[in-house]
């Protein structure tokens, strides 16, 4: 039955794309880069919708009262990455305007990384490091002082579950570049869509918010540490039989 549900939310989310990606590609000239986002946005709920209904996923937010309020106030957001629902469902659960921090080969993705591309989003060539980070910071700055969040994945893919990959301070540069308070996020998504699975699973993702850590004064390793601690504690609470530790023989 997984496999079968799997499969039709698969062509569903194929279907759907196609004409949803071209409709950007075409409008995108005549539109507003908050218009496009949120064009965009539409179909990633269409896409998590399918998921609830289709694979029986569900959502369960925690923490929600420690983003800012405010219409300009600044955040990166830090997340665990197990798999690609927390990448749709962000831009659905946040009240902010999203940009990720992406490599620049996603844009050539037919129709997805097409939309994407006319976003303002920060896409980066890894090759070029020092003119990338540059890149990041000047227009990671310009976003947030409109009110747009910047969101990043810390350990640079999708790990599996129960695992732990190797922060990396890209993400604390950033804030303390631009004074922006980083706002640590867990997600249990790999209970239910496993890193590179094709069969997913019926169940609740668990996104667990934590309060925002001010950048002002800190180091960007240090401040990478708190944010790792912080992650990785909470997914142990969040998840503790994918943490649990090998029995001896």
């Amino acid at each position: 039955m997984n496999l079968l549900r799997s499969l039709l939310h698969m062509l569903f989310m194929m279907v759907t794309v196609i004409p949803w990606g071209l409709a950007v590609v075409i409008a995108a000239p005549f539109l507003s880069s908050d218009r496009v986002y949120w064009m965009c946005v539409g179909w990633l709920r269409v896409a998590v919708r399918s998921g609830e209904i289709l694979l029986g996923i569900r959502n369960h937010i925690i923490g929600f009262e420690n983003l800012p309020v405010a219409t300009t106030a600044p955040a990166i957001l830090l997340l665990k990455h197990q798999s690609t629902w927390e990448t749709f469902c962000m831009p659905t659960l946040m009240p902010h305007p999203l940009a990720y921090v992406f490599k620049k080969e996603l844009l050539y993705v037919p129709f997805f990384g097409w939309a994407m591309g006319r976003m303002d989003m920060i896409h980066i060539d890894r090759s070029k490091r020092a003119e990338a980070f540059n890149k990041v910071v000047a227009q990671g700055q310009r976003l947030l002082d409109q009110g747009t969040w910047v969101i990043m994945f810390p350990e640079g893919t999708r790990i599996p579950r129960g695992q732990q990959g190797v922060y990396k301070s890209g993400g604390t540069r950033l804030a303390i570049a631009t004074g922006a308070p980083v706002i640590p996020i867990a997600v249990t998504s790999a209970k239910c869509w496993p890193r590179k699975a094709f069969i997913k699973t019926p169940g609740t993702v668990e996104f667990s918010i934590g309060k925002p850590i001010p950048s002002a004064g800190r180091q960007p390793d240090e401040l990478m540490r708190e944010v790792e601690a912080w992650i990785e504690a909470e997914m142990r609470r969040l998840d503790p039989t994918a943490y649990a530790a090998p029995v001896a023989s």
